[in-house]
């Protein structure tokens, strides 16, 4: 699938709704951008929540999963400073 689209003055473009629901990209979900070549690739990223979706069996997750990674990464690394 292919689509033209305009950049306007500051950058952005805006990806047609058919492009969004074909790789089911949400309002407020972030996309990866990279350049290959002269290429610009857009990849849909999904959440840890969404990634692991049912791979585990717990009896409570956090309320807000990529946060709490978030917070887990920041002790590690704070773990590993000392």
């Amino acid at each position: 699938m292919s689509v033209i689209v305009k950049v306007d003055e500051k950058g952005r473009v805006v990806i047609p709704k058919s492009i969004r629901e074909k790789v089911r990209l949400k309002e407020g979900e972030y996309v990866n951008v990279k350049v290959e070549g002269k290429t610009i690739v857009m990849e849909p990223l999904k959440s840890v929540a969404d990634k692991y979706f049912g791979a585990f069996r717990i009896s409570r997750w956090p309320e807000d999963l990529d946060e709490f990674m978030v917070g887990v990464a920041r002790r590690w690394w704070m773990i590993q400073d000392t």
